[in-house]
């Protein structure tokens, strides 16, 4: 693979007009970007980006930059509590053994003892750990939860806390 190859695969992380960081696009996008003044340069970090050069023009795109325009913000509504959405929140696996053969929806306060059919309460398991959980809560069955259930978030919110994360990891 060509150094040149390589600077066209990289990806730059895309700021709404109020510092929000969006998305990751790739470079081809962010200079499109860049070039219809759509979007400006923005260097947080010391490392500034890559220089592109086409046959007429050379571009310095950095690894960050700030859209201009007001970008619109989709209407995200939290998706209902049904197998698919909670088999991709808890990435199909159990959420008492880790497995992934076999899964089925499992209420942590079961709904026979007042539990919901909610978020919070909905989460993967597999047949063997429901079973054995069978009409108890986790404690009772002296099972634990890998992960604490919660409603899904708007994917821009998951991203921009994802990305704050790796900056303060970077900077430590």
């Amino acid at each position: 693979m060509t150094i040149a190859t390589q600077v066209l695969d990289q990806s730059v992380v895309v700021f709404s007009q109020n510092y929000l960081p969006l998305c990751r696009v790739n470079i081809k996008r962010a200079i499109v970007l860049l070039l219809t003044n759509k979007a400006e340069p923005l260097d947080i970090t010391t490392n500034s980006g890559w220089q592109v050069h086409s046959p007429s023009l050379v571009i310095d795109v950095p690894k960050q930059i700030r859209l201009k325009i007001a970008s619109r913000e989709r209407m995200w509504k939290v998706p209902p509590v049904n197998r698919r959405e909670v088999l991709r929140r808890d990435h199909h696996s159990c959420q008492y053994c880790g497995s992934s053969k076999h899964l089925t929806l499992d209420h942590v306060l079961p709904r026979s003892r007042g539990g919901q059919h909610t978020w919070d309460n909905v989460v993967a398991a597999c047949e063997r750990c429901n079973s054995k959980k069978g009409d108890k809560t986790p404690q009772e069955a002296g099972m634990r939860l890998r992960t604490k259930p919660k409603a899904p978030v708007h994917p821009t919110i998951a991203f921009a806390e994802q990305f704050w994360m790796d900056v303060q990891i970077n900077l430590e």
